[in-house]
């Protein structure tokens, strides 16, 4: 928990001086119970008004001091709070950006979301109460026992039993609601998820009359974070009339042991009133234990998660000694003898690849569904590192490069297009900070998609829906390239991502490519793509099995001809 709430030493100057206010306040409400007596006992009894209106003025002065004391409090706790959320998601989101696809696959979306909303909004109560009530409900305690036994020590020997009885108890239950609230945040990120997948995949919902399916699917996570709550509500629930019974035999006692100290002559109506009004503070400092109890145990239980994102080791990193001069030129790729297995993961994905792209050079990559072609392009502008071998650059390990540098050289455009709500010109323009919007406009008819874009009703300032959803797959998958053209990369690597478009648009694009000064990897399933290539390179099951021209691989690879005949046929593979 200290990890986070380090994030609140910027403010610590104003949390000082709400912390002032709050000790203003409590010594305000510890005094007026003292002040009570004194009238009592000089005023009230003995009926001297003079002694009434001294000590009635003395308590409207000290009230109406801690109405403002109170109201700074609140002000400057209120501050500290809301900045203290804004540095703390601010952090976050730094620390995800950094995050390598190792990190991700270890927290889920899903499971993120949840720590930048609900577990961030926890930690701020949490604080906001620390400045305001935490503090002041024990030192209320402690100061409502003191000034107890200031006014007549017998009688506050009852608080030696009852008070120590009570913190043990609550010291109990804000362990055990510790543990049942990461439970109650694990089960929220489940519920989460759920809602996240079936929103995403509403169409396909629809389409497949899978609705109660996922009716049941929510239903289950939904009930599983029905019962944490329950366990978590029941326990702190249940520890209020605890804690209220105690409290109320304590004051049932002071009443009749203050009775009979009264008769003796051991202490007078006035302290029995101060002592009662001590009671009665302390009893509601103790009552509001039981709130304040799970408020603290889910701001801890909430400051663990995020804790455990901060100090999440990042796997790939840059090297210390990565030179910043050192940048992409010629955009040549090598691959020496690469093998690669994701982490956690005992099988090899590739296995001793090894080829060259040369600069401006295009390469197609064809080969089996889930045979690694994807995993080999993730290597090249290192969102993954290879477990052996090396990826060359311009005969440089991309391990020495600075990141900056190596990704800032490459376009890339994966398999599923990804765009992002905004207009179509946003998202074209996203992929280069300092685009014009000639560039803009130039890269949408190098990826064929200008003509289409004109023709809406707003242009280029149509919006998007989240991820695209208003336009066909061919659209979005021209977007997508458009925006890997206007970055004018040294590398551009396109993830099957000509698949939804036709012959026709796609040898338009592919002449267009032609006009870039790069390198281009291609990973396609159409022999139509793949013979527009200078070299073709076959892979299966994570190995290359072959590579070269078409009229080569036709000759020396069986597999490929077995490819070439299953879209043309046999008749026609001569002609190709």
């Amino acid at each position: 928990m200290i990890h986070v709430l380090k994030n609140l030493l910027p403010y610590r100057f104003h949390m000082i001086i709400a912390w002032a206010l709050m000790l203003i306040e409590l010594g305000v409400e510890l005094m007026l119970p003292f002040i009570l007596m004194r009238m009592v006992d000089e005023g009230i009894l003995v009926q001297d008004i003079n002694n009434v209106v001294f000590w009635g003025a003395i308590m409207i002065g000290l009230a109406l001091l801690s109405f403002a004391a109170g109201i700074g409090n609140s002000f400057f706790a209120a501050h500290v709070t809301f900045k203290f959320g804004y540095d703390v998601r601010g952090k976050l989101f730094e620390k995800v950006q950094s995050f390598s696809f190792k990190n991700l696959n270890e927290y889920p979306t899903s499971s993120l979301i949840t720590r930048f909303t609900n577990d961030v909004r926890q930690v701020q109560n949490g604080v906001f109460m620390a400045l305001r009530i935490m503090l002041r409900a024990p030192l209320l305690v402690l100061g409502g026992v003191t000034m107890a036994f200031i006014v007549n020590w017998r009688i506050a020997l009852i608080f030696l039993i009852s008070v120590p009885i009570l913190l043990f108890f609550l010291t109990w239950v804000l362990k055990k609601g510790s543990q049942l609230f990461e439970k109650v945040q694990a089960r929220l990120d489940n519920v989460n998820r759920v809602m996240q997948e079936n929103l995403a995949g509403i169409r396909l919902i629809k389409a497949f009359l899978r609705r109660d399916h996922e009716q049941d699917r929510f239903v289950g996570a939904n009930t599983g974070l029905m019962t944490e709550m329950k366990k978590s509500l029941r326990l702190i629930e249940t520890s209020m009339p605890i804690l209220l019974l105690v409290m109320n035999l304590s004051l049932l006692f002071i009443l009749w042991f203050g009775y009979a100290e009264v008769n003796n002559n051991n202490a007078t109506e006035g302290e029995i009133v101060a002592i009662i009004n001590y009671a009665l503070r302390v009893s509601m400092a103790i009552s509001m234990f039981g709130f304040l109890t799970m408020a603290f145990a889910r701001a801890k239980a909430s400051a663990v998660r995020l804790k455990n994102v901060f100090i999440a080791d990042i796997d790939l990193v840059e090297a210390v000694d990565a030179n910043p001069s050192k940048r992409i030129t010629d955009g040549k790729v090598e691959f020496d003898h690469v093998t690669f297995r994701y982490p956690n993961s005992k099988e090899n994905v590739l296995s001793d690849i090894s080829f060259t792209a040369r600069g401006q050079e295009k390469i197609a990559i064809i080969g089996a569904t889930g045979a690694g072609k994807s995993s080999l392009f993730q290597l090249i502008p290192r969102l993954y590192d290879v477990t052996e071998g090396t990826v060359y650059i311009d005969g440089n390990d991309v391990r020495s490069l600075k990141l900056d540098n190596l990704r800032k050289a490459i376009g890339y455009v994966p398999q599923a297009p990804l765009l992002f709500t905004g207009s179509i010109y946003d998202n074209i323009a996203w992929g280069k900070n300092d685009a014009t919007k000639d560039e803009v406009i130039q890269a949408a008819k190098d990826a064929q998609i200008h003509n289409a874009i004109v023709e809406l009703p707003n242009g280029y300032d149509t919006k998007i829906g989240q991820k695209g959803v208003n336009l066909s797959g061919g659209q979005k998958q021209r977007v997508s390239i458009a925006r890997a053209f206007v970055r004018e990369p040294k590398i551009l690597m396109l993830d099957d991502s000509t698949s939804a478009l036709d012959l026709k648009t796609e040898a338009k694009l592919l002449e267009a490519i032609s006009k870039y000064e790069c390198t281009t990897l291609i990973v396609t399933q159409k022999i139509t793509t793949a013979m527009n290539a200078e070299k073709i390179i076959l892979v299966d099951d994570g190995e290359l099995l072959a590579s070269g021209t078409h009229q080569e691989l036709l000759k020396h690879s069986n597999m490929y001809l077995e490819i070439v005949e299953s879209q043309f046929g046999k008749e026609e593979v001569h002609e190709l």
